[in-house]
């Protein structure tokens, strides 16, 4: 029952798009974003920042006037080529660490979204999300596709493998060295059948993007009731997505770090932790969990591993038995008195293969106090949490693989 769309994609040239295509303009620092633009004309950040022109900051509905601007400079320089035809687009990526990510990208429908079709398992800001849709209802694209996953399937499996024995339309290398590449589906009956593929399916899942999806969503509720003559098929009704696998989904997790021990001492802090955990100090020696529900932790130049006495916890549902959550109910909010976990900022998050140095460089430099490591999620708690309906704590998962900017940009 899942509907997914051809549509016209605004590209980049082949010959350019990798300068073009940017990380989401949030993961640089201010020097990373001006270096790229002082040196590099065709970067996307030149179109999300465009007061660099003027060498002024830019906020607001002016902001999102001159992203306008900017945007349809680029398709007047042609920098930008709207396709002839509606297509889907399959899209590869070859990470650093040699890990492969197979999919479509395609237009989705937010009709599905409203109805739970397309499920979510993280709760969004509804001031982001509003800020979001004003943004899209001025600009009139989107340029990062949502991350969906699905069910393997062997057709559409096949379709794609097939797709990429021809010569790639799209093949480059970005700085952090993640190779893309990007072939065209535009054969009719090739469309009809992944359409007729992704209709057997019940639901599909947002792994990464759940501000974006909610945006498009209010968006659509928006020019849906301006629209006396709606019939389903404006572009409103769709949002642009990047559909992958369930078995090419990567999810790495997130470590918490704490400022302080809520004005405990730390044998006081430890004896609070036993009451729900056997705990074992590990010395100097870096300790990462291998197993759900076992935890790592760095404090005072030492590392412990704290294991879950499941005579005292009870699970109920699938979201209390994620890590991140029994992280939250065990330690965080009853001994540490870290209630919201989006906006309290005795609380970091890291992540990444060498988070356990980074726990203990932050530690020790007295920065945080204590620091929790933990085993990732899995892709199939993330479906059971969404199917409850439940969503997972901020900050629960890091998905791969991580999505650019500019490359398919869907207009509204």
């Amino acid at each position: 029952m899942a509907k997914i769309i051809p549509f016209k994609a605004v590209k980049p040239t082949r010959a350019i798009v990798g300068l073009v295509a940017a990380r989401p303009y949030q993961s640089y620092t201010i020097d990373e974003r001006e270096s790229r633009m002082d040196y590099n004309p065709y970067s996307f950040l030149h179109i999300v920042n465009p007061g660099y022109k003027y060498s002024q900051e830019v906020t607001g509905n002016e902001r999102y006037k001159l992203v306008r601007n900017r945007y349809l400079e680029f398709k007047e320089d042609g920098i930008f080529i709207t396709d002839k035809k509606a297509s889907l687009y399959v899209y590869k990526i070859v990470n650093r660490h040699k890990q492969v990510f197979n999919g479509i990208i395609a237009a989705t429908s937010a009709e599905d979204y409203e109805n739970d079709i397309i499920k979510k398992h993280e709760e969004t800001i509804a001031k982001r999300e509003q800020t979001f849709k004003n943004y899209l209802h001025t600009v009139g694209f989107n340029a990062e596709p949502v991350l969906l996953t699905y069910p393997d399937n062997n057709i559409i499996s096949d379709i794609i493998i097939d797709a990429q024995k021809a010569h790639a339309e799209f093949e480059f290398t970005m700085t952090y060295r993640d190779t893309h590449y990007l072939w065209k589906i535009d054969n009719e009956d090739t469309i009809a059948t992944i359409q007729e593929e992704f209709n057997k399916m019940e639901t599909i899942y947002i792994a990464d993007g759940h501000h974006r999806s909610a945006s498009s969503f209010l968006l659509y509720k928006e020019e849906k009731e301006k629209n006396a003559n709606h019939d389903g098929t404006e572009s409103y009704n769709f949002f642009m997505s990047y559909l992958i696998p369930e078995s090419d989904l990567v999810i790495q997790e997130f470590s918490r770090l704490i400022k302080d021990l809520n004005g405990l001492t730390k044998e006081a802090f430890l004896i609070k932790l036993d009451t729900n955990f056997r705990i074992e100090n590990r010395g100097t020696v870096p300790y990462h969990p291998s197993k759900p529900h076992h935890f790592s932790m760095y404090l005072d130049g030492e590392f412990y591993s704290l294991y879950l006495r499941k005579t005292n916890y009870e699970f109920n549902t699938a979201l209390d038995k994620l890590d991140a959550q029994l992280l939250y109910k065990t330690i965080l909010k009853p001994i540490l008195g870290i209630d919201d976990l989006r906006n309290d900022n005795r609380i970091e998050y890291v992540h990444g293969k060498h988070e356990m140095i980074t726990i203990k460089s932050s530690v020790d430099s007295g920065e945080f106090k204590v620091g929790f490591g933990m085993c990732p999620a899995t892709v199939q708690q993330m479906k059971e949490i969404a199917d409850e309906g439940l969503k997972m704590p901020p900050k629960s998962t890091y998905i791969l693989p991580k999505l650019r900017s500019g490359i398919t940009i869907y207009e509204y």
